[in-house]
């Protein structure tokens, strides 16, 4: 799945939270000062070209939707951070945040609990 522009991901956002709409309904929840309303219908027609977005035509305006979930736009992206930067390791991720000085001690507890109930699974499956 192709990376998005900030600005196209900005949109898409949008269009997670709204489900659908015409570009005035997207230009609604961007804060002020909103961008030009051609440059939006821009972004989102390259979300299109991408196969990102779709829309239904209703005589010469067009409601858009997402034809990917943001659920499925995370996890892209997070296997191609972890495979781009942390050579797909786990310990090196994990490496990652234990350096960073700001860990809260119930969400390591936590993490702790959820790297246990992993590894459980897979040894007894």
């Amino acid at each position: 799945m192709a990376s998005l522009t900030k600005a196209e991901e900005r949109i898409m956002k949008i269009l997670w939270e709204i489900e659908r709409g015409f570009i005035n309904d997207i230009l609604v929840h961007f804060p002020d000062p909103k961008p030009p309303y051609n440059s939006v219908s821009t972004i989102v027609r390259v979300l299109v070209k991408k196969e990102i977005v779709s829309f239904k035509k209703y005589g010469n305006t067009y409601e858009y939707f997402p034809l990917i979930s943001k659920e499925e736009y995370r996890k892209s992206q997070m296997g191609n951070l972890i495979k781009d930067y942390y050579n797909n390791s786990l310990k090196q991720v994990v490496n990652f945040f234990s350096e960073n000085k700001n860990l809260d001690i119930d969400e390591v507890n936590e993490v702790m609990k959820m790297l246990n109930e992993i590894k459980n699974k897979k040894k007894n499956g």
